[in-house]
């Protein structure tokens, strides 16, 4: 890898980060993307707002997927810098995106490059940049599996520190429901869905499971948002609160619903099923492949498109989780480098 290419990879990111893509929004910047690489004498395929480029090398080989999200989330209002004018200040690249994810977009982009001439590769490999990641939306990666065909192994660029996530949580959000009787104040005749609701959150406080994950933990159940009554002399008929479940790989979500629903007496409505949790076996090659290299493996308490890509998954990148989302974001020059580095690196000579 040479200083010019660490230059136009840091060019890139300044394009890509001068262009609006919040959730929802990405048609500018895809479009950006879909010409750059246009430009370079790919065929790139496009759906919605992701695009997918192949770099076939036999059609037995064994297929890895790269996948990196495009989008963003609204700039906070405490910026002191403008988040679509990006800057660099020393090391840093600042810009809404920069570092989630930007920094392993690019690094991913300029590794696929790089990959894509190596072809004494025994696997295929498809980069695939989506859209609505941030909203795990239905036109995000979860719209384009079917048309990327089989693959056997995905590497999803998130800024992890370059340690490689080997599990994630998933996440299912409840809608519940405890019903009552309305009544007068006064005369308490009625059945405060309150008191219902209070007995159902007390057992959902104190629930546990079995099945801990080694870099997960437990299961995390939280009440999140609670709504009853009309007014100060009526007892509530009904009460609704939210539940949070971040779940491990030990349970399915179909699993989860079944136990909760069976503990508590409120009705109880998915209103999301969709984000799974996921895990790869410490043998796995990808996985010996890292710990060979020294990279640090870890389970995800954080969401991303991994929960939404079926099959074996991995998540590293480029650039601090603790920076996203975060005022006068940045990612470091230095950062990319090793993004690409470590990307390229860790598929060079792998056997799936």
């Amino acid at each position: 890898m040479t200083t010019d290419t660490i230059k136009q990879a840091s060019g890139l990111l300044k394009q890509i980060l001068s262009i609006p893509s919040i959730s929802r929004e990405e048609t500018q910047v895809c479009s950006f993307i879909q010409e750059w690489f246009r430009e370079k004498g790919f065929h790139v395929y496009r759906k919605n707002n992701n695009i997918w480029i192949k770099s076939l090398i036999n059609e037995n080989f064994p297929t890895l997927l790269l996948n990196s999200h495009m989008d963003t989330v609204k700039p906070s209002s405490d910026w002191t810098l403008d988040p679509y004018l990006p800057e660099i200040h020393g090391n840093k690249i600042y810009g809404l995106g920069s570092n989630d994810a930007g920094g392993a977009l690019v690094s991913m982009i300029f590794a696929f490059l790089e990959l894509n001439e190596l072809t004494s590769r025994d696997y295929n490999l498809i980069l695939v940049l989506s859209s609505e990641e941030e909203i795990s939306g239905v036109k995000g990666i979860s719209s384009v599996i079917e048309d990327l065909g089989k693959f056997d192994l995905a590497i999803i660029g998130e800024p992890t520190g370059m340690k490689m996530a080997v599990s994630e949580r998933g996440l299912i959000v409840l809608d519940c429901v405890a019903h009552g009787k309305a009544g007068h104040a006064a005369h308490k005749n009625g059945e405060n869905a309150i008191m219902k609701a209070m007995t159902d959150i007390q057992i959902l406080d104190n629930l546990k499971f079995e099945k801990v994950s080694e870099f997960l933990g437990e299961v995390g159940v939280s009440v999140t948002q609670i709504e009853a009554g009309t007014q100060h002399n009526v007892i509530p008929d009904v009460c609704r609160f939210v539940v949070d479940v971040r779940t491990n790989e030990h349970y399915s979500n179909d699993e989860m619903l079944k136990i909760i629903s069976s503990k508590i007496s409120s009705e109880v409505i998915p209103r999301s099923m969709r984000l799974a949790s996921s895990s790869l076996e410490m043998t796995h090659p990808l996985v010996l492949k890292a710990q060979k290299m020294g990279i640090e493996t870890f389970g995800s308490k954080t969401l991303s498109d991994q929960a939404l890509i079926p099959g074996p998954t991995v998540k590293i990148g480029p650039g601090m989780s603790e920076r996203s989302h975060q005022a006068d974001e940045y990612v470091l020059t230095d950062e990319i480098e090793q993004g690409i580095k470590l990307y390229t690196e860790l598929l060079t000579g792998f056997k799936l």
